[in-house]
């Protein structure tokens, strides 16, 4: 069955869709956001249209965003990139947010359509376990492999080392050697 939608279905199609979505004209300039962006913006279409929406970007992505818009815009490319954006809750929540050229039915560019996503849980998620895997390593850099019966070390190149010769060699250690009393007593028990 071919439904061809008409302009009010895809008007809400677009206004009701659970994604943020935007629209820039020739001059790069926004001319349009969907309901759910201004929703989560909490502000008005007036305020968001032109560089308005700007504003709620994240002052330490600020330049990485727009670079990336106006490279890709000169170059007519699709992009994708993350930043941050101020939410109506006066949170900043990491948006995803992928924008694509766009021409009329005679082919013209015309500007961008663009979507984005709340990704803060998923960009949280993601960073925790960079940094569990993280402490993990530098946890198993810390390890010593060390022989329990005769205390020789395994280097790095899995050779078995005496304890004094891996110590001196990756340290400002010296040693000097004698005999702890208990070893001493043993010693004398031994003989």
């Amino acid at each position: 069955m071919n439904h061809e939608l008409s302009r009010e279905e895809y008007k809400l199609l677009v206004e009701k869709a659970p994604i943020m979505i935007w629209r820039s004209n020739l001059t790069m300039e926004c001319d349009y956001f969907n309901e759910i962006w201004l929703a989560f913006t909490g502000r008005t279409m007036a305020q968001e249209t032109g560089n308005g929406w700007t504003e709620g970007v994240h002052p330490e992505d600020f330049d990485r965003c727009l670079k990336v818009y106006t490279e890709n815009f000169k170059e007519r490319t699709a992009f994708e990139m993350e930043y941050r954006l101020f939410r109506f809750d006066g949170v900043y929540r990491w948006i995803f947010d992928r924008g694509v050229p766009y021409s009329d039915a005679s082919g013209t560019f015309q500007g961008y359509i663009g979507s984005c996503i709340d990704v803060t849980e998923s960009k949280e998620a993601r960073e925790a376990k960079e940094t569990a895997r993280e402490t993990e390593i530098n946890n198993l850099r810390e390890l010593l492999p060390i022989c329990a019966y005769c205390k020789k070390i395994r280097n790095d190149k899995n050779y078995w080392e005496k304890i004094e010769t891996y110590i001196s060699k990756y340290s400002n250690v010296s040693f000097s050697h004698g005999i702890c009393p208990d070893c001493a007593e043993k010693l004398m028990i031994d003989k």
